[in-house]
């Protein structure tokens, strides 16, 4: 290598090359240029018949100069320029590289990479071997080994093959494997650090120091790694703690939430003071959106220490809560419901009700307090739901002491086991510790938690395999009976305090808490079920397949001390029943490098500062060979009319009119999609008919004119769409007069409507027939609008009843008239939790917008009929009504504004 200060040449004896330039210039210079092509008459010949002295056309000297500068950019970039250059590789023998691969290894892997081929490219200058030590275990399962000698060639090959694991690494082993080294001659390594400290990292550096000179690499200054601890569930948030390696200076760090399709679901920061090595995050987030969260994830951290995958652990399940007790003896302190309500409040999602109503909406935990005997069509109903996989969690009472059926798990006596009675025990009976087999397996038992009734169990085979938790003298207290998908399970004792004191301990609510984790397959009590394999994390914290490398794990060996090549962190089980595995269940902590012997020369992956030149001047090299060969075509004619300069320069301005258009009109929909978003605006959608639109427009005219003078709304106008092709998330509400010949519409407009229904967009449908008693399909114009939604999604639909948030948004009514009267007005019939509630469908009758129609000078231009302008009034604040409730949803519903609605009624 030859050095000039700060610039070198890896291979100089290239530079000899420089030598043959002259030669070239000289041979350029006496070749002529190909003849040009010259169109003219053949008459011209006769003029030239007479020889002349002719002289060969030379090269121009300005092109002889760019070919010979093209020429000497190639041979300089053969020769390996390179600036900065670094002081040759001390020793004389091989090049030791010891690679950290582990999962803190991936937060900048490709700088990595590149420090691996600068060190083997010092290697291959010196013509020096390299040996390979990655410190991770393999993927295969081998065992830790630095490789043989190899040639920089198949040095760098193996370097392009190492990836990050999504495993920490194992220095105890690659200390081993350093130790067995013997090696020719003074060797010189390198250390590409991770930034952890281990026990073993100083010993590692310390043998690699006996060989020879020892040089490290670490970033941890500026990029320290961080973890990300899987988050506790408190209440409607998921609690999660930061750990980092380096407290020594302030820094934010920013932590997503994010859904199963990748939709970020929310994201806070939390501020690292200067000595802080770890922070609590509280992410607070609504129960459905919870409930879709699968990853949680360091922003620009792609390693498998900052990502955590939830499983049905972290979501709040809805449970259903049903009493066999009269509502009368359901009080406060009293009542089974209130502890049970208490227990399941701060990590479910609580429902109360009768069973069939409960039944009608989504469960995982159907509840029994002292149910008797079910009727028969709610057993069929209630096993179909287990089956699928809900839980049902029965407790017993005087009513199940006396009245079982058969959705318990196992045959009950008939009566109850009380102390003092004919079947007792002399005093209260204690828990026996869990056993293995139940999901309340490490739930320390109480001294203090006591029972003093139960119902017995009818002795059987299996009754032994049923129980989940038993009494001192081995009776069971929880039994249960797995179906389909799901369980049956019953709690022997009482969810209150009548016949037992388990519900006033935090063991009810740890017990409640694992029972809920059954739920919907989500396997817990099935300790010895082989888990397989669905989808791992690699080394990036993202999920892939699992590779063939990848093996089942054993339900009692489903625990963070498994991460390793065969058990990569990620999802387990089935589709149905997932369970999560991270790495940072179990490395909840971590420490800088540390300090390291003395000698040993440390500095970060940026300082290096050597820079190769060779890819630069190869590439200027390139463009101004390509300048040269279109510089030989337009001299020798070759490229075509388009080359002479008018017409280029006619075409070019055509292709700049044809790019000017279509930019235009992307301009002018930027400006009208900016102005309908910055301020509210009414739509409608245009039928073609042009007397119905401008109704329409007149009608929506008028009514921002009166939500503007009445309310806060600040309405700025009115817009007509087309649902074919205009944008309609822009608007809240949309009106759609239906006109008798309306035509079904394309596939292409259902979706858009679909998907503006379903991102929270509401539609008033106005059939304008006064039709609408008998169902919104019954009259002339309900027959148009089957035709016209034939294909969309509308939910079933009913009259507004009497409590609909619709009465009471603005005004407080009950009839919604325009300019006839009459007419029903349908809404969705059970209103959802998307939207806030908001029915994403109304369908009326009345003729809305001719009755809120207004000229220019603000005058009704309709009459309504039969109720006058006193009609037209309660159609203002119908619309009213309607705009408040498709803007502020269903808060009105809330019992909050009870009160100040029944002083406004008087009441």
């Amino acid at each position: 290598m030859l050095g000039l200060g700060s610039f070198a040449f890896a291979t100089p004896w290239v530079l000899s090359a420089l030598l043959v330039l002259p030669v070239l210039w000289w041979l350029l210079r006496v070749t002529p240029p190909a003849p040009r092509l010259v169109r003219f008459p053949a008459i011209r010949l006769l003029r030239d018949l007479v020889a002349r002295e002719e002289t060969p056309a030379r090269t121009p000297w300005w092109l002889l100069l760019l070919r010979l500068i093209i020429a000497a950019l190639v041979i300089l970039a053969l020769s390996g320029p390179l600036l900065n250059p670094r002081a040759a590789l001390p020793g004389s023998g091989p090049l030791v590289l010891v690679v950290d691969n582990g999962w803190a290894a991936a937060r900048d892997w490709p700088s990595r990479r590149r420090a691996m081929e600068e060190v083997v490219g010092q290697a291959e200058r010196q013509s020096r071997q390299v040996i390979v030590l990655a410190t991770a275990p393999p993927a295969a399962g081998d065992k830790i080994a630095a490789s043989a000698p190899l040639p920089p060639v198949e040095a760098r090959r193996l370097i392009q093959a190492l990836e990050p694991h999504p495993w920490p690494t194992n220095r105890a082993a690659a200390l081993e494997a350093v130790r067995t080294l013997r090696p020719n001659g003074t060797l010189h390594s390198v250390w590409l650090a991770d930034g952890v400290g281990d026990r073993y990292a100083r010993d590692l550096a310390s043998a690699l120091q006996r060989l020879g000179s020892v040089e490290v690499l670490d970033d941890s200054a500026a990029r320290p790694p961080h973890l990300l601890l899987p988050p506790a569930p408190e209440g409607t948030a998921l609690v999660t703690r930061l750990v980092r390696a380096d407290p020594s200076r302030p820094e934010p760090v920013t932590v997503r939430l994010g859904a199963a399709d990748g939709r970020l679901l929310t994201r806070e920061t939390v501020a690292f003071d200067a000595g802080q090595a770890s922070r609590e995050l509280r992410l607070d987030v609504p129960v459905e959106l919870r409930n879709e969260a699968a990853s949680l994830r360091i922003e620009g951290e792609t390693t498998a220490g900052a990502t955590v995958l939830l499983d049905e652990r972290w979501r709040r399940r809805p449970v259903g809560l049903v009493s066999g007790r009269p509502a009368g003896e359901n009080q406060p302190l009293l009542s089974d419901l209130h502890y049970l309500d208490r227990a399941l409040a701060p990590y479910n999602e609580v429902r109360r009700g009768a069973i069939g109503d409960l039944m009608k909406r989504e469960l995982a935990v159907l509840i029994l307090s002292d149910v008797g005997a079910l009727s028969g069509e709610e057993a069929q109903a209630i096993e179909a739901w287990v089956k699928k996989g809900g839980l049902l969690l029965r407790f017993a009472g005087p009513r199940l002491a006396q009245n079982a059926d058969q959705l318990v798990p196992v045959r009950l006596r008939l009566g109850d086991r009380t102390l003092g009675g004919a079947l007792s025990w002399s005093e209260p009976a204690k828990l026996q510790p869990f056993g293995e087999k139940s999901p309340f397996y490490g739930l320390k038992v109480p001294d203090d938690v006591l029972v003093q009734r139960q119902v017995l169990a009818e002795p059987s085979v299996d009754l032994a395999d049923r129980t989940w938790a038993r009494l001192a003298d081995g009776t069971p207290l929880v039994t249960s009976e797995k179906r389909g998908a799901g369980w049956i399970v019953l709690v022997h004792t009482t969810a209150s305090p009548d016949w037992s004191n388990l519900s006033l301990s935090g063991l009810f609510v740890e017990m409640l808490r694992r029972l809920a984790g059954l739920s919907e397959g989500v396997a817990g009590a099935a300790s010895a079920a082989t888990l397989e394999p669905l989808e791992v994390l690699d080394g990036y914290g993202r999920l892939i397949p699992p590779p063939p490398t990848a093996f089942p794990i054993p339900g009692d060996a489903f625990k963070p001390e498994a991460i390793g090549p065969r058990h990569p962190p990620g999802f387990y089980g089935t589709e149905e029943a997932r369970r999560a595995l991270n790495l940072t269940a179990g490395l909840t902590k971590i420490e800088p490098l540390g300090p390291l012997p003395a000698g040993v020369a440390v500095e970060g992956y940026a300082q290096r500062g050597e820079v190769a030149l060779k890819p630069g001047l190869l590439g200027i090299a390139m463009a101004l060979t390509i300048l040269d060969l279109l510089i030989a075509l337009a001299l020798r004619g070759l490229l075509g009319r388009w080359a002479r300069p008018r017409r280029a320069g006619a075409a070019a301005a055509a292709l700049l009119l044809a790019m000017a258009f279509p930019y235009g009109t992307a301009r002018a929909d930027d400006m009208h999609n900016t102005k309908v978003t910055a301020e509210t605006y009414l739509a409608h959608v245009r039928t073609g008919d042009a007397n119905v639109d401008e109704v329409a427009r007149a009608g929506l005219d008028g009514l921002v004119e009166v939500l503007n003078r009445r309310t806060a709304v600040e309405a700025a106008g009115t817009q007509g769409v087309d649902v074919e092709v205009d944008e309609l998330a822009f608007y809240p509400l949309l009106y759609w007069p239906v006109t008798p010949n309306a035509r079904p519409l394309s596939d292409h407009a259902r979706s858009r409507i679909n998907e503006y229904l379903k991102n929270g967009g509401t539609i008033l449908f106005d059939t304008r027939d006064q039709a609408t008693a008998l169902g919104p399909g019954s009259g002339q114009g309900g027959l148009a609008l089957q035709r016209l939604a034939q294909g969309l999604d509308i939910p079933p639909l009913a009259p507004v009843p009497p409590d609909h948030v619709l009465t009471k948004a603005f005004y407080l009514m009950q009839d919604f008239p325009g300019r006839t009267a009459g007419g029903d007005v349908w809404v969705e019939a059970r209103e959802g939790r998307a939207n806030d509630g908001v029915s994403p469908v109304l369908i009326g009758s009345n003729d809305y917008a001719a009755a809120w129609a207004v000229d220019g000078r603000g005058q009704p231009r309709f009459a309504v009929a039969p109720g006058g302008e006193r009609q037209r009034e309660m159609a203002f604040r119908f619309g009213v009504n309607l705009v408040m409730y498709a803007l502020t949803g269903n808060y009105k519903a809330d019992q909050v504004h009870v009160p100040a609605i029944l002083e406004r009624l008087g009441q």
